[in-house]
């Protein structure tokens, strides 16, 4: 290896191990509690290295959310394996059974999303530009998804779909983190809610 290919495996270490760090201190005190000293100690590395990866806390937080959202995608993007013989609405559900059980294993870009949308506050500008970015990314997905699935509903139909989706899927989660619910299982259900409200929709 040489020495050029070396110090850029190296400072692409250096870069996980930041985003680790941050990902888990976020996790345990939220955006107010990281600060680039606690990821510093955690991940092991000088604050001097921290910021030549990230300018502030900030951007680093909205790399934890850009990765974890990555990482979700990618997971999605893969072929989901139906059985035989299934029918379209067996699809559907294992298409939501495998998001909400992605999102149990990336969790990060939608919990920090959530709380820094919430909490309104006015330094985190470029992790909450982030945030919405891949919301927006992920209604998109989901809307070119029903398109496929629904195809009898309207654009307005379609999009209240995608709105309630989010929704349920925002309150899911909430709730997993409260009652330890399975994500997987959780978001089989609102398949039922999904396809029951697709069905009405469709007769309006």
């Amino acid at each position: 290896m040489t020495e050029a290919r070396r110090k850029r495996a190296n400072g692409e270490a250096s870069r996980e191990r930041i985003l680790d760090a941050a990902a888990q201190i976020a996790g345990e005190r939220g955006y107010e509690g990281t600060s680039i000293s606690l990821v510093s100690q955690r991940s092991g590395l000088p604050a001097s290295s921290i910021y030549w990866h990230f300018d502030d806390k900030d951007d680093l937080i909205a790399a934890v959310i850009d990765r974890s959202f990555t990482r979700w995608a990618a997971e999605l993007d893969r072929p989901v394996a139906v059985p035989e013989g299934a029918r379209p609405e067996e699809f559907f559900r294992l298409v939501l059974q495998r998001t909400g059980s992605a999102i149990s294993r990336f969790p990060d870009f939608l919990r920090l999303g959530l709380l820094l949308i919430l909490e309104r506050r006015p330094d985190e500008l470029s992790a909450r530009a982030k945030f919405l970015e891949v919301r927006r990314d992920t209604a998109e997905r989901i809307s070119s998804f029903y398109v496929a699935c629904f195809p009898a509903l309207d654009a307005v139909a379609a999009g209240s779909l995608v709105t309630l989706t989010m929704a349920l899927a925002d309150g899911l989660f909430i709730a997993a983190q409260v009652e330890g619910l399975d994500l997987g299982s959780a978001f089989d259900l609102m398949a039922t809610a999904i396809l029951s409200a697709a069905r009405q929709l469709g007769h309006e």
